[in-house]
């Protein structure tokens, strides 16, 4: 029997049919699951699809069975799950959890969850149902989580039996669940990690696991205040808590989680890791950069990055400052002039702001005049929401939108002799338009026409990590010449059969997407890439033709680029006319350049040194030619630098997909903007000269 046992019995439920409950003989017993807020089950999805099709139709067909008593759930998330109710899975891969909502057990008590990602090794206690031993009753083992392998955390001397399955795994160490039982192999047990319960918010209903984790903690928070509740949670952490300890003790953090639980909560990740870094960049160094990204959810899982920071500096005195105290209070300060500056004051954010007051005598005095700074109510000059969040790094690619985390950047490179042609992959954030954070990638690479649906996942993961609030992240995508006309800025997050909502617009009509060379990203700058692009960045920009032949020919419409009597302009011909053009000259051309005339056209100016080209992708014979090059080089003109471009070329996408929308007999204004594409290639971005590196997958547990 595990030191937790006592507080792990009164939260564990055995979950079976309905009808079930303790009697052995009764209806079939499916597995464990344990109450991670009053009123609500965590368990795993294989538990839950035993009772079949009822079960992902939402109907009470879950039977719970716990101290406090029996009744019924409902499943209300899960991943995987059937893509029919009535679809059987053979096959249960991660996450593999389910929250089941149980009405009826608004008094029940639930353990606390881990705030942070595991550590290994651990000494863990697993804890649940089993008929081992012939009845139905509760197992308590420990054991050792030894590490990682893919999404499962391995233990080892506590093999899961057969019914702990959904059941929780604690940290010995720490005194909180680390994960969740999954099942067995010949020599080891697995689990969920924690962390992994972060992917239910992004299935539909996700939303609602915020208000889980909100009451969860309130839970906690009115244990700890309660005079009849007993040995709570909080003072068995603390027990663990040596009396040397440094950081943020667990009175504390019940406490702020508490207070935490009565905010708005984070849009996504990367508004929790914006304030994360910033107070990183803080305490420890002004040039911090995480190397491992965290997809946090919860303002208490930006707590868990920080409050057992280590190695205390001394500064003009004998104490040492304590730098957890100091991070967390300080992140906790920039959560609450965020969301005022977002929301306006409110009764939640007083809370915590009273909060902060009282606890911050103990943080080093630099940081409490900061700390007293953000909780001014007058804002600062030059502050607001967006100063808060970037923390003064400079921008990206973004157009005066300073408060998104990160860009995003994708690398695609074609395999060296694949047959049929794959190219590999990499997606990774691109901080500041410096340092770079790997994220995912594929070295064997996909076809050309799997591009899409392989990039959907990773995309939207680095996405969530870069947007910040109302800000969203800007794409880069580094492309070799022959992908320069693949549509990236109609690519959707959202499969074709999500409603409609903000994940199935497509990118380019939401974000800044834009296009650079492969080729010239593997090099050192030259000159000429170097002076064009400051003179873009300055401008004003001008549009000149790509290729010379396109505009020559009055009044047709098309160019008539292939008459008879014209000669193409060759490519050296090309070069020199567009390396004689003037700084702040955009190449424009109406059509596309990945292959023939377009492509030698494109070369040449690249190798002009030219950062910034607009083309229409599409390949079809346009009839407009002569009006699209008239309204680009109006567009250019009024952009007036290489920043200015990016929101009218966002506009003109909804405009143009507004239309297509309409009465199609109609004459659309901006049918000339139609399939529009941009290069716009800084020579300031890394990496040079690099080759791909291997994946980083998102971090979810230390290794």
């Amino acid at each position: 029997m595990s030191a937790f046992d006592a507080l792990v019995r009164p939260a564990l439920v055995r979950i079976a049919a309905p009808g079930g409950g303790y009697d052995p003989h009764g209806d079939p017993f499916w597995g464990t699951g344990f109450f991670i807020a009053p009123g609500w089950v965590l368990t795993c999805a294989h538990v839950v699809a035993k009772g079949g099709s009822a079960v992902w139709r939402k109907e009470p067909a879950v039977g719970i069975t716990w101290e406090g008593g029996r009744t019924t759930g409902r499943v209300v998330l899960a991943k995987p799950r059937p893509a029919t109710p009535e679809e059987t899975r053979t096959f249960w891969d991660f996450p593999d959890l389910a929250l089941v909502r149980v009405e009826d057990a608004r008094d029940a008590a639930c353990v606390r969850l881990s705030e942070r990602p595991p550590t290994t090794p651990a000494r863990i206690s697993l804890h649940g149902w089993s008929r081992q031993t012939g009845e139905v009753a509760v197992r308590d083992v420990e054991g050792q989580a030894s590490g990682f392998s893919g999404g499962a955390l391995l233990l080892r001397w506590a093999v899961p039996v057969e019914g702990c399955s959904g059941g929780p795994v604690v940290d010995l160490g720490r005194g909180a669940v680390i994960g969740v039982n999954k099942g067995r192999g010949q020599d080891e047990g697995a689990a969920v990690p924690l962390t992994s319960l972060r992917e239910l918010h992004d299935v539909p209903g996700g939303e609602v696991l915020h208000e889980v984790l909100r009451a969860h903690d309130r839970h906690h928070l009115a244990r700890h205040r309660s005079f009849h509740s007993g040995r709570t949670w909080t003072d068995a952490q603390t027990e663990l808590w040596p009396a040397t300890a440094r950081g943020v003790s667990p009175v504390r953090r019940v406490q702020l989680y508490g207070r935490f639980a009565e905010l708005p909560p984070p849009s996504g990740p990367g508004e929790v890791m914006s304030l994360v870094d910033a107070v990183k960049r803080r305490v420890l160094h002004p040039e911090y950069q995480a190397v491992l990204e965290t997809d946090a959810r919860t303002w208490r899982d930006g707590v868990g990055l920080l409050h057992e920071l280590h190695a205390p500096r001394r500064e003009h005195g004998p104490e040492a400052t304590d730098l957890g105290l100091d991070a967390v209070l300080l992140y906790a300060a920039r959560v609450a002039r965020h969301l005022t500056e977002r929301y306006g004051p409110g009764p939640g954010i007083d809370g915590l702001t009273d909060w902060i007051a009282d606890e911050s005598g103990g943080a080093h005095v630099a940081v409490r005049e900061e700390i007293a700074a953000l909780l001014d109510p007058a804002p600062a000059p030059g502050g607001g929401d967006a100063a808060v969040l970037a923390a003064g790094a400079p921008a990206g690619i973004r157009d005066g939108e300073r408060g998104a985390r990160a860009d995003v950047r994708v690398e695609i490179d074609a395999v060296p002799y694949s047959s049929p042609r794959r190219y590999a992959w990499r997606v990774m954030l691109l901080f500041d338009g410096r340092t770079v954070s790997p994220l995912r990638g594929d070295d064997g690479g996909v076809p050309r026409d799997r591009l899409r649906e392989t990039l959907r996942g990773p995309l939207t993961d680095a996405l969530r990590l870069g947007d910040s609030g109302d800000h969203l992240a800007a794409i880069e995508v580094v492309l070799p010449r022959e992908l320069f006309d693949e549509p990236l800025d109609t690519w959707r997050l959202s499969p074709d059969d999500e409603p409609f909502g903000e994940r199935s617009l497509p990118l380019g009509q939401r974000r800044t997407v834009v296009i650079r060379d492969r080729h010239r990203s593997r090099h050192p700058p030259s000159p000429e890439w170097r002076k064009r692009w400051r003179g873009s960045e300055s401008g004003p920009l001008r549009a000149v033709p790509l290729r010379a032949e396109v505009l020559t020919a009055a009044g047709d419409g098309d160019g008539d680029a292939h008459a008879p009597h014209r000669r193409k302009e060759s490519r050296m011909s090309a070069y020199e006319r567009l390396d004689a053009v003037g700084d702040g000259s955009v190449p424009v051309y109406c059509g596309p350049v990945a292959g023939g005339d377009g492509q030698r056209a494109m070369e040449a100016a690249l190798a002009a040194g030219h950062p910034i080209a607009l083309w229409r992708r599409s390949a079809r014979d346009h009839e407009d030619c002569a009006e699209f090059h008239e309204r680009a080089g109006e567009l250019l003109a009024a952009a007036a630098g290489a920043e200015g471009l990016h929101r009218p070329v966002r506009t003109l996408r909804r405009m143009r997909a507004a239309e297509t929308e309409g009465d199609p007999c109609e004459r659309s204004d901006h049918a000339w903007a139609e399939d529009l594409a941009v290069l716009y290639d800084p020579p300031d971005r890394p990496p040079y000269d690099a080759p791909l590196q291997g994946p980083v997958l998102l971090a979810e547990p230390d290794r």
